[in-house]
């Protein structure tokens, strides 16, 4: 009796070692879920606070400061061919820290920092002859490492620090009066550096700094009705390390992503957002140096996260994100 009172303990206390080595398993298996490929290094010399829009499958970017200049050459990489080609350079004054967005085809930049004041000027981009033209400025104010993004038909501009002060409005432009008109402005806090995807419509925004210190509030955008709403802080599950600055957000599939920028120094960590659960979950990290301001293109189905700087190295390499693969360090 005694044998088989020890046989059954055994085999219990291997069933229990089985389970926990298949969820120990699992666990892994979770955290590396998210692989990174290296793409076509950017042809033109590296450089960080980047701005840019993808339109169809062509990834267009520049401005920026290389680390003693700041710039206003224009580039576009082709995300099938997996090139980079030069366009016509940016016709404003060189800076970093501006904002891009995308309306039905045509390109905008604008706003930003030139090395002495902050900017409020913006320009079109067609890339059907490679073109710039000049559009009405945000006359009220002048900003730099603001946000901005595109919906219905309209493009929006927001938060952003105008030189004397972090800020939370948002502006609405329309693209066929060629005019700004001001918004109510969200319930969240002031901020700089913050960061935006777009999910089924519903634009998300979130991370920041102001006054020093990296924000939690996450708010969504529905541009139906031009309203702001709540969502679950970016650290209520007290293990989240979402917080940061001078990050890159994006969206693939129906899932959001915030990757990369800087929390008491650059960081590599990729959070992947689940809008129907409001959730966020840890992937792999991106497989580069650790970066900030650096800049994204997705198409809905593909993103890319490159350039940027760690500290004061100026990163050129481009990465192509998997959020479903797992994670393989040789590929």
């Amino acid at each position: 009796m005694r044998k088989a009172i020890q046989y059954s303990k055994l085999a219990s206390l291997l069933a229990i070692s089985a389970a926990l080595f298949v969820s120990c398993s699992t666990d892994e298996d979770d955290e590396d879920l998210g692989n990174w490929i290296n793409r076509s290094v950017f042809d033109g010399s590296p450089r960080s606070g980047i701005s840019g829009f993808t339109i169809d499958n062509m990834g267009y970017m520049g401005v920026g400061y290389d680390g003693d200049d700041y710039l206003n050459s224009f580039w576009a990489y082709d995300l099938d061919g997996d090139y980079w080609s030069q366009k016509a350079d940016f016709p404003g004054v060189a800076r970093s820290a501006a904002v891009g967005f995308q309306i039905n085809g045509t390109g905008y930049i604008g706003s930003g920092y030139d090395g002495v004041d902050e900017l409020n000027d913006f320009y079109a981009y067609d890339p059907s002859n490679n073109s710039w033209s000049t559009i009405a400025s945000i006359t009220e104010t002048k900003r730099r490492s603001a946000v901005a993004f595109s919906a219905n038909g309209y493009g929006y501009f927001g938060t952003g620090y105008d030189g004397e002060n972090d800020r939370k409005d948002f502006w609405k432009y329309d693209p066929s009066s060629d005019t700004w008109s001001e918004l109510v402005g969200f319930g969240g806090n002031k901020r700089r550096s913050a960061t935006t995807f777009t999910i089924n419509g519903l634009v998300y925004l979130g991370t920041g700094v102001s006054n020093g210190i990296y924000l939690e509030d996450f708010w969504v955008f529905d541009p139906s009705d031009e309203s702001w709403t709540k969502k679950t802080d970016l650290d209520e599950e007290d293990d989240y390390s979402i917080e940061r600055g001078n990050a890159v957000g994006f969206s693939i599939n129906g899932y959001g992503y915030v990757a990369c920028g800087e929390i008491n120094g650059p960081t590599t960590t990729v959070w992947e957002y689940d809008p129907t659960s409001d959730t966020w979950e840890a992937k792999s990290n991106f497989e580069g140096s650790t970066r900030q301001d650096a800049i994204a293109f997705t198409n809905g189905s593909r993103a890319f996260v490159g350039l940027g700087r760690t500290g004061s190295l100026y990163l050129d390499d481009l990465d192509e994100f998997f959020p479903f693969e797992e994670y393989d360090e040789e590929d």
